[in-house]
């Protein structure tokens, strides 16, 4: 087969094997884990697969040319493992999958079937299912820009150029209350005006929750407390005196980018893109009809 190792080729043909499968999941926050359908640990290239895990994996569908190639993996939910908290909290979404054929009696011997992304994740009865997408999958996406008015960058990415750790654009304070995971309230932490902060970011950055982020819906004084909303729970933990940085909002207009992050430059929206009342103009007896300035 291409690509394969060719002590293990050559174990495959001698008809007795000693092979079993592998799997490395690595998750955007950095964790790594390993699994395997063999009785015993196996471990290469810095990894422990673990045995008693559970997880399996259904056949792998590959082909040539640019359709996806997919698979799925079964398992059980385990806290030594896969958590359904952590699930819950898309702590798998998007990570990356490599998947061996591997000669537990010589792990040196190993073949990489598979590597992709997590998709799909489904749990029920203590147990998952956990769709595998092969790597033709990012090609099954719209490419190109779209012409509208408001950017469609995201504050502080590549295309925005946007610094986030400019001074007057972030906080990082303990949480003091929280109320049903999305509602935070402080005694005002000044120097910044109401709505600085709306349609931005809520990170937790220590305790149990911490990776986990979500998008703000309002900020807003209730009194003498300043008010976060987000728009939906976080999906972990929150405990009182867990340190949260908190970062400006954009609304994806030229005004805004101009007079608020003062990067009208790196702007990526067209907000002189003409209306559709103006594009299907008819021409008049009265004047040219040129449809005037955009400014």
């Amino acid at each position: 087969m291409p690509g394969m190792d060719a002590g293990l080729q050559a174990h495959l043909e001698g008809g007795l094997t000693t092979v079993a499968h592998a799997w490395a999941i690595t998750r955007q926050d950095g964790a790594v884990l390993g699994f395997t359908d063999h009785d015993r640990d196996l471990s290469f290239d810095g990894i422990t697969f673990r045995a008693d895990t559970g997880l399996s994996a259904l056949a792998l569908s590959q082909s040539t040319g640019l359709s996806v190639d997919n698979t799925e993996a079964l398992g059980a939910l385990s806290d030594l493992s896969i958590r359904e908290d952590e699930i819950e909290q898309g702590r798998f979404d998007e990570a990356e999958v490599l998947a061996w054929l591997v000669n537990w009696h010589d792990v040196s011997q190993r073949w990489l079937q598979f590597r992709g992304t997590i998709g799909e994740l489904r749990r029920a009865d203590g147990g998952f299912q956990a769709e595998l997408r092969g790597l033709t999958e990012l090609l099954n996406r719209p490419l190109g820009r779209v012409y509208q008015k408001p950017c469609t960058a995201v504050l502080g990415d590549a295309t925005c150029r946007f610094d986030l750790t400019t001074p007057g654009y972030s906080i990082e304070l303990p949480i003091e209350e929280v109320t049903r995971s999305r509602v935070f309230r402080w005694e005002d932490f000044g120097g910044f005006d109401t709505g600085w902060f709306a349609r931005g970011r809520l990170e937790i950055l220590t305790g149990a929750a911490a990776g986990l982020w979500g998008m703000i819906k309002q900020d807003r004084f209730e009194g003498v407390y300043r008010v976060i909303e987000l728009w939906e729970p976080l999906r972990g933990a929150l405990e009182p005196g867990a340190r949260v940085r908190i970062v400006a909002g954009c609304d994806k207009r030229s005004q805004t980018c101009r007079l608020k992050f003062a990067n009208l430059i790196n702007f990526q929206g067209f907000p002189d893109v003409p209306s559709e009342d103006w594009m299907i103009a008819v021409p008049k007896s009265s004047g040219a009809n040129t449809g005037g300035s955009r400014r």
